[in-house]
C-alpha cells in the first residue's frame, strides 16, 4: 500500500479527547473572577463564542499572538490627544463635544497641544494680531473645566507644524497606556469613549481576540483609498467593524506598542534621509508637494513594510463616532464642511464581533486573509479552494532560498494581479510571517507528521509533499502550475498561454526552467503510486524536470514547450520584449543575480524587503 492511500486509512480513524481534571475550588475562583470582569464592563458586552472559521489561528503560530498584558479585569489608562492651533471655533466645538461624551465614571485625562503662530518678517500689526488670537485660544482652554481627569496644556514657543504635532504628542509610558488623537475641527458623539472602551477590552485585553498587527482604531467613517486604482468601499450592512490599513487622523486611538515601534523606525529613517516614497500611493503625491508638513506619509510606508491593521467602524446612514467639520488650514485650502452625520444613538452600536470574524482589507481595499496556514492534510481543501481562481493554482517551493528573493517575487505577483498562489516551505518565523500578511503557505514540517509512520527518511519531503498537494489540486479538479524559486514571472502570458494550449496533452514541461504545467484531466495518472515514485526519484533538477523525466518513463504523453525565458548568466543576458520569464541557476551568486535583476529592472523591493510600489487592481 502507497504511503498516500494509508495516510488516508489513518485519517479515516475517530479518536477520543481526552479530558482533564479540574478542581472544584478552581472553578469556583474562575467563575466569580470571570462575574467581576462581566460586571466591570456591562456597558458594552463582550461577544459570544462563535464558531470557528475555516481558517482560525493554528498553534504554531499562536506562541506570537499572545498579549502580554492580557489581564482579566484590565486596569488601563487613556490620554486625549488635542491638536490645535489657530482656530478658536473649531476648537471650541471639539472640546465642548468631548466634555459631553459618557465617561461613567472614569479618569481620563486631557492634554492639549497649542502649536504657536509663525513668526517671520511680519509687520507689528500682523503679528499683535496673532498675539491676540494666541491669548484668546489660552484664555479659553485655562477656562475650559475637563472634570473627568487631569488637564494639561503644552502651549509651543515656536511653530512645529501638524507633523510634530502628532509624532511629539505621545510616548507610551506603559503597554497599558493608550491615546486618542483628535485635531481642532473634529466632533465627537457622545458615545465615542464607551465605544473605545469596549474596542480596548475586546481587542486588546481578551487573549481570544487579540492581535499584535492591530495598531489602533479610527472613529471616522471610512471613505478613502490611497492606492491608484484601488476598489471602491463597499461593505453590507451587517459589517459593522472590520480592519483597514489605512491610518485615520480623524479621531485616531494608537496602541502603545505598535506606535513606539513606528517612532523608532521614523527616527532612523528620517535620520538617514530616507524618504517615506511607496509608489502607487495619492499620500506620495501629497508627501512630494507638501513634505514634512503632513506625518501621513510616514505612517503609511511603516504600516506597509509591518503590513499592520487598524480598526475601522460602519454605521448606517453615513453616521461616524468622529465627524470632521474639514476647517480651512493645513489639509483645506477652505472650510468643506462635515463629512458625516454623527451618531448619537446607543441603540445603531451592535456587540463586539470576535475577531476572527472580522474582514481585513489592504490600501487597495482588496480584502486580505491572513494566516491561512496547511499544517495538515486536513487544513488542505480549504486553502486550496481560497486560493484557487478561475479552477486554477500556483504551486511554489521556497526551499533553500533567500528571503529577499521570495519577496521580490511576491511583489511581482502583485503586479501581475497574480493572487492564486501558495507557498511551500519549511516551518520558520518567516513563512509564519508570510502567512499572517496574507500569503497562504503549507508547513512542511508540520504537513509531515501526518506521514511519521510512512518512512520518509529515504525521500525528499519537500518533493513528497508538492507531489501530494499537485494530486489533491487536480482531485479538486483545478489546473496547477508548480514553479520554483530562482524565476521571476515578467509577463502574465506565462500563464494564459498554458490554458491556450490543446487538449490532448495532460502534462506540460517548459524546455529550459521546467516549469510544470498539469491539467486536472491528469488526474487518473497522479494518483498514490505516482507521488510515490516521485517523492523516490534521484537526481538533481526542479520539480517540473523530474516529474518530466518520470512521466517519460512511464510512457505518458507530455509535451515540453517554449517557455521564452531569459537565464540570469554572468554576462549576456539580454530582456527582450517577448520575455516572459526570467531564470537562474540556484549556485550562482545571490549578489550576482540580484545585480542582473536589478539591470533588467526586475528588483522591485526596497532595502528592508519591501515592495517599492502598491500596485491596486481593480475587481
Amino acid at each position: 500500500m502507497s504511503r498516500s492511500a494509508i495516510l488516508n486509512e489513518v485519517l479515516n480513524l475517530n479518536m477520543a479527547p481526552k479530558r482533564g481534571f479540574y478542581p472544584l475550588v478552581l472553578i469556583v475562583s474562575l467563575s466569580a473572577l470571570f462575574i467581576f470582569s462581566l460586571h466591570r464592563y456591562s456597558s458594552l458586552p463582550l461577544p459570544s463564542s462563535p464558531p470557528m472559521t475555516q481558517f482560525p489561528l493554528t498553534n504554531t503560530n499562536l506562541n506570537i499572538l499572545q498579549n502580554p498584558n492580557i489581564q482579566t479585569s484590565p486596569n488601563f489608562s487613556l490620554t486625549i490627544k488635542v491638536l490645535t492651533y489657530d482656530r478658536l471655533p473649531s476648537l471650541t466645538r471639539c472640546l465642548r463635544s468631548l466634555a459631553a461624551a459618557h465617561y461613567d465614571n472614569d479618569k481620563v485625562n486631557i492634554h492639549i497641544f497649542i502649536d504657536h503662530f509663525k513668526v517671520l518678517d511680519q509687520k507689528d500689526e500682523y503679528l499683535d494680531q496673532k498675539l491676540n488670537e494666541s491669548r484668546q485660544i489660552l484664555d479659553f482652554v485655562d477656562g475650559f473645566e475637563w472634570r473627568f481627569g487631569q488637564k494639561m496644556v503644552h502651549y509651543r514657543t515656536g511653530n512645529v507644524g501638524l507633523q510634530a504635532q502628532w509624532l511629539e504628542a505621545w510616548w507610551p509610558a506603559s503597554d497599558d497606556e493608550f491615546a486618542f488623537v483628535v485635531e481642532d475641527d473634529i466632533e465627537l458623539s457622545p458615545l465615542y469613549y464607551r465605544f473605545l472602551r469596549g474596542l480596548i477590552v475586546n481587542y486588546y485585553y481578551n487573549a481570544s481576540n487579540y492581535s499584535p498587527w492591530i495598531y489602533g482604531a479610527s472613529l471616522q467613517r471610512p471613505r478613502f483609498v490611497p492606492g491608484k486604482h484601488g476598489n471602491k468601499i463597499h461593505l453590507d450592512e451587517d459589517t459593522q467593524v472590520f480592519l483597514y490599513q489605512l491610518v485615520g487622523t480623524w479621531g485616531q486611538l494608537l496602541f502603545p506598542k505598535p506606535w513606539k515601534e513606528f517612532r523608532l523606525w521614523y527616527d532612523i529613517h528620517k535620520t538617514k534621509g530616507i524618504k517615506p516614497i511607496l509608489d502607487g500611493m495619492v499620500t506620495t503625491g501629497w508627501y512630494k508637494k507638501m513634505g514634512d508638513k503632513i506625518w501621513t506619509p510616514w505612517f503609511i510606508k511603516f504600516i506597509h513594510s509591518r503590513t499592520y491593521f487598524n480598526i475601522y467602524t460602519n454605521f448606517p446612514h453615513e453616521s461616524a463616532l468622529s465627524v470632521s467639520h474639514r476647517d480651512a488650514g493645513v489639509n483645506y485650502g477652505k472650510t468643506a464642511g462635515p463629512d458625516s452625520n454623527l451618531l448619537k444613538e446607543t441603540s445603531q452600536i451592535s456587540k463586539f464581533a470576535p475577531l476572527r470574524n472580522l474582514k481585513w482589507y489592504d490600501f487597495c481595499f482588496q480584502e486580505v486573509s491572513p494566516n491561512r496556514i496547511v499544517n495538515n492534510v486536513h487544513d488542505l481543501d480549504p486553502i486550496l479552494k481560497s486560493t484557487q481562481k478561475s479552477n486554477t493554482l500556483i504551486l511554489v517551493n521556497i526551499h533553500r532560498t533567500s528571503k529577499m528573493f521570495i519577496k521580490n517575487l511576491l511583489c511581482h505577483f502583485e503586479r501581475l494581479n497574480v493572487w492564486n498562489y501558495v507557498l511551500v516551505g519549511p516551518a520558520s518565523d518567516f513563512l509564519f510571517d508570510l502567512a499572517r500578511r496574507g500569503n497562504p503557505v503549507i508547513n512542511v514540517d508540520r504537513f509531515l507528521d501526518d506521514f511519521k509512520k510512512l518512512k520518509l527518511s529515504k525521500v525528499k519531503t519537500e518533493v513528497f509533499v508538492m507531489a501530494y498537494v499537485v494530486k489533491k489540486a487536480l482531485e479538486m479538479n483545478y489546473d496547477t502550475w508548480v514553479l520554483d524559486h530562482d524565476m521571476i514571472p515578467v509577463k502574465p502570458e506565462l500563464f494564459f498561454d498554458f490554458l491556450k494550449l490543446g487538449m490532448t496533452v495532460d502534462f506540460y514541461v517548459g524546455e529550459r526552467f521546467g516549469i510544470l504545467f498539469a491539467k486536472s484531466s491528469g488526474s487518473g495518472i497522479w494518483t498514490d503510486r505516482f507521488v510515490d515514485e516521485i517523492a523516490g526519484m534521484g537526481g538533481e533538477g526542479s520539480f517540473g524536470i523530474l516529474v518530466g523525466k518520470l512521466l517519460e518513463v512511464k510512457g505518458v504523453k507530455l509535451e515540453r514547450v517554449n517557455d521564452e525565458g531569459v537565464e540570469v548568466k554572468d554576462s549576456g543576458s539580454l530582456m527582450k520584449n517577448e520575455t516572459k520569464v526570467v531564470f537562474w541557476n540556484s549556485d550562482l551568486g545571490l549578489d550576482l543575480v540580484r545585480n542582473r535583476l536589478e539591470s533588467f529592472g526586475l528588483w522591485i523591493i526596497d532595502g528592508e524587503c519591501n515592495c517599492k510600489a502598491v500596485i491596486c487592481h481593480s475587481s
